[in-house]
């Protein structure tokens, strides 16, 4: 029996294909679940139909992560902390502080999950931090972290 699957099926195929499975495996198992359709003529039809929209989907969101991209490779974020003896800070700078810092100066909203920092900054110094906009795009934020100046 021909059917459309509709989700992703261990061992048989993608959502979106049309497979030629065992009768009573489409009846008792693939079509009670929700997992195929019957492969009619207007059934291919509309599974082309959406998968061109989600080209289409993805092809534009590829398109504005580049875009933002540029705009964040561009950015320099500088943080004043305390720091004491060694250069290490009084606490840390975190994912949550640059999305904070990127959403005050540049009004641009990126949530903190997207930001790749293994582990938060402690330390004094320039470092490249990166984000992730994307699965084919990732951009990277300067991050300066300095001194803050001492009130004698």
């Amino acid at each position: 029996m021909q059917v459309l699957l509709v989700k992703d099926v261990p061992g048989i195929g993608k959502a979106g294909q049309t497979k030629n499975v065992a009768d009573g495996h489409a009846r008792n198992y693939l079509l009670p679940r929700g997992l195929a359709v019957l492969a009619t003529q207007s059934a291919v039809k509309q599974a082309d139909a959406l998968k061109l929209a989600a080209a289409k989907r993805e092809a534009e969101s590829l398109q504005e992560a580049q875009m933002l991209a540029n705009t964040l490779n561009a950015i320099q974020l500088d943080f004043r902390v305390k720091a004491g003896a060694n250069d290490r800070l009084f606490g840390a700078v975190t994912a949550a502080d640059i999305a904070e810092r990127l959403d005050k100066d540049h009004k641009i909203r990126i949530d903190k999950r997207k930001i790749e920092l293994d582990h938060p900054i402690k330390d004094l110094g320039k470092r490249g931090v990166p984000i992730k906009l994307h699965p084919e795009v990732t951009a990277h934020v300067q991050v300066l972290i300095e001194r803050e100046a001492q009130a004698d």
